[in-house]
């Protein structure tokens, strides 16, 4: 019976297994990023945690650091691996208390249907290291923002309020004076009278304009019938002289003789 037994055995022997996960740890330092099955990633994360932990030993003596080197060499087998370990690795994740391996889950792979991620060292993903940066300072600024508006909308109601309250209990309620009825109509028929009188200007100018203008059209009038009647006098009296001047018939002729 396997009561309590935790481990993912991964379907292989023990050598088999620390063997695997050494190349994969190696894998991993080398690269920051490799891809595989989600049970493997978990496995590996808690293999190789533990060896980076080991490789942050700048504060220590050299002989201590020699001594970590060396048990990390006899988990990986690679010292290539090991150097880009105590390097490159330890300096990023220096200022890192643990949790220094991210999994991102892919989906499943076809064929097995196995579920497959990406395993990645948090430090060397530059990417997810600016959307964190981003989302945390905002949040910082919304929760600051957020007390100070309420402070000061605490203290400015507080400010407004009590002078207020004062002012009420000093001063009487204001009582509206009566209105006058016969005022008011006066004012109204005041008012009637003067839209009245403009009324009336204003017809009246247009009125006043029209008269104008049939005077001067009757006093053209006038002056142009008596040269007409004059006109009309001298064609009569020259037709009158033409027929005076007309000579005479031959029966005319006959009873002078």
């Amino acid at each position: 019976m396997r009561h309590n037994k935790k481990i993912n055995h991964l379907s292989r022997t023990h050598s088999h297994r620390l063997a695997m996960l050494s190349n994969m740890a190696a894998s991993l330092i080398m690269h920051k990023r490799i891809f595989t099955t989600t049970a493997k990633a978990k496995a590996l994360r808690k293999y190789v945690e533990p060896l980076i932990t080991k490789s942050k030993a700048s504060s220590k003596s050299p002989e201590e650091v020699m001594h970590q080197r060396r048990i990390v060499f006899a988990s990986l087998q690679n010292k290539y691996a090991v150097k880009e370990l105590f390097q490159t690795v330890s300096e990023k994740v220096g200022d890192r208390p643990g949790g220094y391996t991210r999994i991102i889950k892919t989906g499943n792979r076809l064929g097995d249907n196995a579920a497959m991620c990406f395993i990645e060292l948090v430090d060397f993903n530059e990417n997810m290291l600016k959307e964190t940066r981003k989302a945390t300072k905002t949040r910082r600024s919304r929760r600051g923002s957020k007390k100070t508006a309420e402070t000061a909308a605490t203290t400015t109601s507080t400010a407004t309020a009590t002078p207020v309250a004062k002012k009420t209990k000093n001063k009487p309620a204001a009582v509206p004076e009566p209105i006058d009825e016969a005022v008011t109509v006066e004012t109204v028929e005041a008012d009637t009278e003067e839209e009245t009188s403009v009324a009336e200007i204003a017809v009246v100018e247009p009125v006043a304009e029209e008269d104008a203008q049939i005077e001067t059209a009757e006093a053209d009038t006038e002056e142009e019938t008596p040269v007409a009647e004059a006109e009309v006098a001298e064609t009569v009296a020259k037709e009158g002289d033409a027929q005076v001047e007309t000579p005479a018939t031959e029966e005319e002729k006959k009873d002078a003789e």
